[in-house]
């Protein structure tokens, strides 16, 4: 595979790293592909199902001489499209199981079930929270775009916190890692202090947190708190969804608790002069974001002015059926 140096990298013994394109900024997401004693493999998130995604795939198994028919289990941090997209189509081709958290799961269903409920309760919420009806409208067709890439779907099976996961011959536990998705999961090896991490915790940028509708009543709060508890854990070596793997694990953690309380604190700042949510994101992240940045953007916003509310550091308010903050003096 000629771009085998950039795409498919030798973690250590038994360990690849699978860089699965994106058509998004962020360019590639981390999958993982472990043998396992038997000769077996396991995949961790394979990725979002594109053209680029299944060529991808074909080549990286081709280079290291490895048949879809080995892959004998599909393991997901959790259900965000990047990362839980081809694991249907994987599966077809395999005969694997999908192990997804119950949470996880549920969000599947919300998100791409029958009807796919949550776009039309999301596009809903935005508007309460300042955002225009052909904004809201765009959303949704956005948002209903993401079906093709996360079809054929799974038949998933459930991971509870605390489970053990066999991975690569070695017992991880699987923790659950609220905020940046409902029911994400990491995978802990406390024999080599070794984490498979999803998207909790990345190296150089700062996962979103976005709060959404009936799901969870305050994201940040959990995912600040589960930064604390998540920092004191030994780790010597770090596997994340995005960027490469790295060793500070408990500073990065350390680092994204202070990034968040950096926001909470202007965020309250601008919240000085009473707006609504969709004014504070465009006031904080800008007026140049892709529809798919907004969503999350927007969706972050919330979480924060949510934290701020329950801190007792922000009021809100309804005006013709449109929430609006202000700062508490």
């Amino acid at each position: 595979m000629s771009h085998a140096t950039t795409t498919v990298i030798a973690l250590r013994e038994g360990l690849w790293q699978i860089k699965v394109p994106l058509p998004f900024p962020l360019r590639w997401v981390n999958s993982y592909l472990l043998r396992e004693p038997d000769g077996s493999l396991t995949v961790i998130d394979p990725g979002l199902r594109t053209e680029a995604g299944e060529m991808l795939w074909n080549e990286a198994l081709e280079e290291l001489g490895f048949g879809y028919g080995r892959i004998a289990q599909i393991v997901l941090t959790h259900h965000h499209p990047d990362h839980y997209g081809m694991a249907g189509w994987l599966q077809e081709r395999t005969g694997a199981p999908v192990y997804l958290s119950e949470t996880g799961i549920g969000q599947v269903r919300l998100l791409w079930g029958p009807r796919q409920p949550m776009t039309e309760e999301l596009t809903g919420f935005f508007a309460r929270h300042g955002m225009d009806a052909a904004l809201c409208g765009e959303l949704a067709k956005h948002m209903d775009s993401f079906v093709p890439l996360v079809s054929p779907q799974p038949q998933l099976t459930a991971l509870r916190a605390g489970d053990r996961v066999r991975l690569g011959g070695a017992s991880y536990e699987a923790i659950e890692t609220p905020g940046h998705a409902a029911g994400h999961l990491c995978f802990y090896d406390a024999q080599t202090h070794e984490i498979f991490c999803g998207d909790h915790l990345l190296p150089q940028i700062s996962p979103n947190v976005s709060f959404m509708p009936g799901v969870e009543e305050d994201p940040l709060g959990a995912y600040m708190d589960s930064l604390r508890e998540m920092s004191r854990l030994p780790v010597k070596m770090a596997y994340p969804g995005h960027r490469s793997p790295f060793a500070a694990f408990g500073q990065r953690a350390e680092e994204l608790v202070r990034h968040h309380e950096e926001r909470l604190a202007l965020m309250a700042d601008k919240l000085r002069e009473p707006m609504t949510a969709y004014a504070l994101c465009r006031d904080t992240f800008g007026d140049r974001l892709t529809l798919h940045q907004l969503r999350f953007a927007m969706a972050e916003t919330i979480a924060h002015t949510v934290r701020l509310a329950i801190e007792g550091r922000v009021a809100e308010s309804e005006r013709e059926g449109v929430i609006v903050y202000r700062a508490r003096v």
